[in-house]
């Protein structure tokens, strides 16, 4: 297996009225190539810090961060920007489409920032709407799709650009336990069949128990990891 991202010491602070408050503290952390883990931690433990700095969306003041052979904290924001643009998916809670957008219009957007045809990009989100059975739902918009039709439309904006990371930020937390099972089984087939790597942050224990490493975080520190 090939190592896909590895930090070291990696810590994050921001400056509060009576010193630093760290957010993120001695982080060592190493992710193969196929790997699908699972982040858990109690409010305010830094999940959702962690996956942002690896997401490269959020920055650190310390240690390492080493992204496919990249060391990410020698890097310019252009080469950064590049770096995620090109390999990383992101998944949010709280869906983040665009509400004046079509569910086509939606999952194309992240072809937009690159240098593509027009018929490459609509052959793309042909293939996508196709493999998430939403080629029904294509003209609609977000307020008119259930929450996990809206789930479903952002992991296929963020699959599109097929991403060697899927990051995915409590991807069932405002779906119902039916919805949310769907969810973590296509991860699960994603991750089995295409070999996505996966890093998820979530509460739940049974949504967790589909990783085959669980990392538990504590006041932004690695505490434990079960296999």
């Amino acid at each position: 297996m090939n190592t896909l991202l590895q930090t070291k010491h990696l810590t994050k602070w921001v400056d509060g009225g009576s010193g630093r408050i760290f957010l993120l503290r001695d982080v060592n952390l190493s992710v193969e190539q196929g790997e699908f883990v699972s982040i858990m931690g109690p409010s305010g433990s830094g999940k959702t810090t962690l996956l942002n700095v690896l997401g490269m969306l959020d920055t650190f003041n310390e240690g390492e961060y080493d992204f496919m052979g990249q060391p990410v904290q020698t890097l310019k924001e252009r080469q950064r920007s590049d770096l995620h643009k090109y390999n990383i998916g992101f998944i949010f809670q709280a869906y983040h489409l665009i509400d004046e957008l079509t569910v086509t219009e939606n999952i194309e957007t992240p072809l937009r920032y690159r240098s593509m045809k027009q018929s490459e990009r609509q052959a793309a989100v042909a293939d996508t709407l196709d493999r998430f059975n939403i080629v029904g739902k294509k003209d609609l918009f977000p307020p008119q799709l259930s929450g996990g039709q809206q789930q479903l439309v952002g992991i296929a904006r963020a699959l599109i650009v097929k991403p060697k990371l899927l990051l995915a930020d409590e991807p069932t937390g405002n779906l119902n336990s039916k919805q949310g099972e769907e969810i973590m089984e296509l991860f699960k087939k994603l991750n089995k069949e295409d070999g996505v790597t996966i890093i998820q942050v979530t509460h739940s224990e049974k949504n967790a128990a589909y990783g085959n490493r669980i990392i538990h975080l504590l006041d932004g520190m690695i505490q434990k990891t079960n296999n």
